[in-house]
């Protein structure tokens, strides 16, 4: 077999968007006829540029090129440029098309992926939710109302989920970590009473932050919520400084979780090596691929460390992320954003049942894509798959963040 095509499709999900404003799909073929799909997750840089980064990656390293020679392709694309170092764009683009090396090499094979990378250990893979609004509540409203929150946490609950995340925190933004306003932590705190009251110890509580807090700040914030016992701190700092979310670590009661925005064993070492986290939530479609972390996993089981696939983007990414979690020991749980969209543009090839996910019989990633539905959604905005904000956190009149959803605007 040799890789021999690649055609690269942005999506953009309909409103409200939920898993981002759109989503990179690359679709390659082989000399022989077979075609993978995979993901590539959000990038630095607009589409259009990721595009181009995404096909010189492909013909720089990878056309031609058997796709069983996984390890080999990603050096190549590794050490591109004399850099042998993470880089989050380059490693973006390789990621997807890695994931479609996996596709292509099950379906050759006639059997899933995660039959490839040691087989079965997880039978069901545990799954959770973002909390949404419910068709009934005031887009606007939700994410700032604790009992709002609460319907949606004990809706997802009574679907069979046993985990919830959420993020009330205030604003990320352009600035760095920043000192929460009293509020802020006043309205996280007011939001675990709610949703622990509302499902009991039903579900977990897995308390979202992203990377916008100073150290003294998120000690003061997650010392705030330890009464309510969330399952994890999310990113409570930026993640370039491993350091610091150390010292976090060290002086709150709740364990930290991060990885969403790290890629390669590189960046995820640190982490394990200095306690920073004691759970990774690496995103496939960036991270490095699954064979990446694959590995990552498994120096995460020597420091009894678990993982938690990230999931902001599409369906294809998703798949990945489940082969991942069926086939390694220290799964914790794996995000899942489930959306009409979603499910359609895989023809509902994996769903979620009672809050689990059951292992993939078909072979390779085990998704049917809907490729007229993915072309048939093009992008033709001009921001990116997520944005900071320029203004800084308000003291004075609180904050109101709004997730992946915001409200539309007149």
């Amino acid at each position: 077999m040799q890789l021999k095509d690649l055609d690269v499709i942005i999506t953009a999900p309909p409103a409200p968007g939920w898993g981002g404003r759109y989503w990179i799909l690359v679709k390659v073929t082989t000399a022989c006829g077979i075609i993978g799909w995979g993901e590539c997750y959000a990038s630095s840089v607009g589409p259009t540029a990721m595009r181009a980064v995404i096909e010189d990656v492909f013909a720089r390293h990878m056309a031609g090129e058997n796709p069983e020679n996984i390890e080999m392709m990603f050096r190549r694309a590794y050490s591109a440029g004399f850099t042998q170092r993470p880089d989050l764009t380059v490693m973006g683009a390789f990621s997807g098309l890695e994931i479609a090396c996996w596709d292509i090499l099950g379906k050759a094979r006639e059997r899933p992926v995660y039959a490839l990378l040691g087989g079965v250990m997880n039978a069901r893979v545990r799954a959770y939710t973002y909390l949404y609004p419910l068709p009934h509540h005031d887009l606007g409203a939700f994410w700032s109302s604790p009992e709002l929150a609460a319907e949606s946490a004990l809706d997802a609950v009574n679907r069979g989920y046993t985990a919830v995340k959420f993020d009330p925190a205030g604003p990320y933004t352009r600035r760095g970590g920043h000192m929460p306003a009293m509020s802020d932590i006043s309205q996280s705190v007011a939001f675990c009473k709610a949703i622990r009251e509302a499902v009991g110890d039903r579900a977990d509580l897995l308390f979202g932050t992203h990377g916008q807090f100073t150290t003294a700040g998120a000690i003061r914030l997650g010392q705030a919520l330890e009464p309510y016992s969330p399952l994890w701190y999310e990113e409570p700092i930026p993640p370039d400084n491993v350091a610091e979310m150390a010292k976090v670590a060290g002086a709150v009661r709740i364990p930290i979780a991060t990885g969403e925005r790290l890629t390669t064993k590189a960046e995820f070492a640190p982490i394990l090596r200095s306690g920073a986290a004691t759970i990774l939530q690496p995103a496939l479609g960036r991270a490095g691929g699954i064979w990446e972390m694959k590995k990552v996993a498994a120096m995460a089981e020597v420091y009894n460390a678990q993982m938690a696939p990230h999931l902001y983007a599409g369906p294809v990414e998703w798949a990945a992320n489940i082969h991942l979690a069926v086939s390694i020991p220290n799964l914790l749980m794996a995000e899942t954003i489930e959306t009409p969209f979603h499910d359609q543009l895989i023809k509902g090839s994996i769903r979620v049942e009672g809050g689990f996910i059951a292992a993939p019989t078909a072979p390779g990633l085990g998704i049917d894509v809907d490729e007229a539905l993915a072309r048939a959604h093009p992008y033709t905005g001009d921001g990116l798959h997520l944005e900071m904000r320029e203004e800084p956190c308000d003291y004075v009149n609180g904050n109101n963040f709004e997730g992946g959803a915001p409200a539309p605007r007149e």
